[in-house]
């Protein structure tokens, strides 16, 4: 456990938790929500491991309340959320439903009146399945109709939303849902799948125009980043190697800032029209950088559809989900941003960081994660060394809140500062929920607001 004293961190740096709607909402045929792809996904016979769904979840849909008092005993500064989409426009387009506005409208309202800062992410991988039907990502179709679903709830919104944050993860969305199959929709395309790229990133950049039409607050995306591991001496090795950082950390952030995608990765790009790289290069006041843990890459082998082969990495203690515990890789993912982007880089907030266990309460009720309070320990202390570096970090958020349902491995997987019990819904917050609740008032009660 550790024992040293947090570093502090600078003046209104920003402490939070971080959900996702269909991971924690359920309520999943309740007041006119539509049908998404992880609905369809979800009962499609051996796609989720314990063959369970997010109909109910963790009923956040009926228990905010609940949770938003636990967000305030913990004392965190900012929740970022995930607005549904087909709980907003249960087609993805045309008729809104009001009663999934009202819900949004309620949930921010209750955050703010704790003094807890709404961050809503627009995009959380539940794309309505109408749109889907129509094609989904593969068609251009569906920037447009996000971009009318971004105006749709900054219209509402807009006044009392703190941060944007358009798409959440553009590239898992896109290499395991439609790369390799294993997410929603369930595509396995390959490299045939930069459509989707292409097209989540207008959709990004429309969105950005949308949202500052009727917002003040500041915008955002939160991309998923992995810092690479060469594993070999190769140069097939280190041609991998820069191949698969080209597709995972570049695919995503080039563009954005302004740098084009990377010619390395040699796609066709007949479907970016003239004027689109514009459009994907708006200014965002935010990088979202989520981060778990870097990855080993070396030369695949002969015959390999891919130019890389994805290895494990030794020497790490790991999670329940098998990662390697890499604290390190933050900090060198961090100062890899700001020396490959330089003055192009905004300011960065890590927007989501954490880390599974088998956390189950003990005789007495109580559910101790020692090993989760030194994953937060080990990653706040690289941030920490990052700012030392010179990289602008200026806000935490833990993944997750509360355990849930934890897409294709179902509610195998626990990411909670608090347990869910999943049948009866009761809350237990853990001993890591003690552990950042005291080292954010601490932070607190140093930094001058």
């Amino acid at each position: 456990m550790p024992h040293a004293p947090m570093p502090r961190f600078p003046t209104g740096f920003r402490w939070g938790v971080s959900t996702s709607a269909y991971q924690i909402e359920g309520a999943a045929h309740t007041d006119g929500r539509g049908v998404s792809i992880w609905d369809t996904f979800a009962r499609t016979p051996g796609r989720i491991a314990d063959g369970s769904s997010g109909d109910v979840a963790c009923d956040h849909y009926h228990r905010y309340a609940e949770d938003i008092a636990l967000m305030a005993g913990l004392g965190i500064t900012a929740y970022r959320f995930s607005v549904s989409w087909p709980r907003v426009l249960p087609t993805g387009a045309g008729t809104v439903n009001t009663s999934g506005l009202d819900f949004y409208e309620r949930l921010v309202d209750a955050v703010l009146a704790h003094g807890i800062d709404p961050v809503a992410t627009l995009f959380h991988w539940d794309l309505p399945q109408s749109l889907e039907d129509d094609g989904g990502w593969l068609n251009r179709d569906t920037a447009y109709r996000f971009a009318e679903y971004a105006d749709l709830v900054a219209a509402r919104l807009g006044d009392r939303v703190k941060m944007w944050i358009t798409l959440n993860e553009p590239f898992i969305h896109m290499s395991l849902g439609h790369g390799m199959g294993v997410h929603a929709p369930g595509r396995a395309l390959l490299f045939d799948a930069f459509p989707v790229a292409h097209h989540q990133l207008l959709a990004h950049g429309l969105a950005v125009a949308a949202l500052r039409a009727r917002s003040g607050s500041p915008v955002a995306i939160a991309n998923n980043y992995s810092p690479v591991r060469r594993v070999g001496d190769d140069p097939a090795d280190l041609a991998a190697a820069a191949a698969y950082e080209a597709l995972h950390n570049r695919l995503f952030t080039d563009p954005l800032l302004g740098h084009g995608y990377p010619a390395e990765l040699g796609f066709d790009d007949a479907v970016v029209r003239d004027g689109d790289l514009d459009v994907i290069a708006a200014p965002i006041d935010v990088l979202g950088v989520n981060y778990y843990n870097p990855t080993g890459v070396r030369a695949p082998e002969e015959g390999s559809p891919l130019p890389f082969e994805l290895v494990p990495l030794d020497g790490y203690p790991r999670t329940a989900f098998d990662w390697p515990v890499a604290p390190d890789g933050l900090r060198d993912l961090l100062g890899w941003l700001r020396h490959r982007y330089g003055t192009d880089l905004p300011p960065v907030q890590i927007t989501e960081s954490g880390c599974a266990y088998d956390d189950q309460p003990d005789a007495q009720g109580r559910v101790h994660d020692p090993d989760r309070i030194v994953y937060l320990d080990g990653h706040l202390r690289a941030v920490h060394a990052a700012i030392a570096d010179g990289v602008d970090v200026t806000g935490y958020f833990v993944w997750s809140l509360l355990d849930n349902w934890e897409w294709a491995e179902g509610f195998t997987k626990r990411f909670g500062l608090v347990h869910v019990d999943y049948p009866t819904g009761r809350r237990t917050p853990k001993s890591s929920y003690a552990w950042l609740r005291d080292v954010i008032a601490t932070a607190r009660r140093e930094t001058p607001r």
